[in-house]
């Protein structure tokens, strides 16, 4: 069975993504912080009859992003590593002027360098996989101006700009950052606390992932919005 890490994987987008995979029968590796959280998402996605593991702890810290890989090792390997842990930088979100430097700092950690030394960590494991592949996700904040998202919004176009070279430098895998829209997730709530307009749920986005893996696209920025349509 093909393997996968997923970050930030205790709920929102990256649990539902795994359900998307586990429904195809993957293997998984899952992270996050909050270990109870991240042990009731793996017991229930378990239920579907594939190996999964979660390994709890924080993303910027290289030794986590070591036992991350190594988990994967045990399953069989690499074969999709999915970085979709995000930090706001502030919670609410404030303008820039207002931003604390330490949480500038947070989120480019968690958001880009993260993603850089996770990428590194797999990459062996990533290379001689059948179809190795790497998504990033990504946010329209990365290249729309919205006020208070000017932290949040830098780190993710880093991380597109991060994904967009590894893909040129790595031509034997697709690397994808996903701009996956507007959802419903405590992401947003913790961002803009009180704007309770509707918006999708992240299982909506799901089926634009796994479209990518499907198609096998070349390394690039996609919308999911885009890929639904398709």
């Amino acid at each position: 069975m093909p393997v996968a890490i997923i970050t930030g994987a205790s709920k929102g987008l990256g649990r539902a993504l795994a359900e998307g995979l586990v429904e195809r029968d993957w293997d998984l590796v899952l992270d996050a912080r909050t270990e109870p959280a991240l042990a009731e998402a793996a017991r229930s996605l378990a239920g579907y009859g594939t190996r999964v593991l979660a390994v709890a702890g924080d993303v910027t810290n290289a030794g986590h992003r070591a036992e991350l890989v190594a988990a994967a090792r045990r399953l069989g390997g690499v074969d999709l590593l999915v970085h979709n842990a995000s930090a706001l930088g502030a919670e609410p979100l404030t303008p820039l002027v207002e931003l604390p430097v330490a949480g500038l700092r947070r989120a480019f950690e968690v958001n880009v360098v993260a993603a850089h030394g996770l990428v590194r960590e797999a990459l062996p494991l990533l290379r001689v996989a059948r179809a190795g592949a790497v998504i990033v996700v990504g946010s329209d904040a990365a290249v729309t101006a919205y006020g208070t998202w000017g932290g949040y919004g830098a780190s993710k176009a880093a991380l597109d700009q991060l994904a967009a070279v590894l893909g040129v430098e790595e031509p034997g895998l697709r690397v994808w950052a996903v701009d996956p829209g507007d959802m419903a997730t405590d992401l947003y709530a913790a961002a803009v606390p009180g704007d309770d307009g509707p918006r999708p749920a992240p299982e909506a986005v799901v089926p634009a992932f796994l479209r990518l893996l499907d198609a096998r696209p070349a390394s690039g920025r996609y919308l999911a919005a885009s890929l639904l349509e398709a």
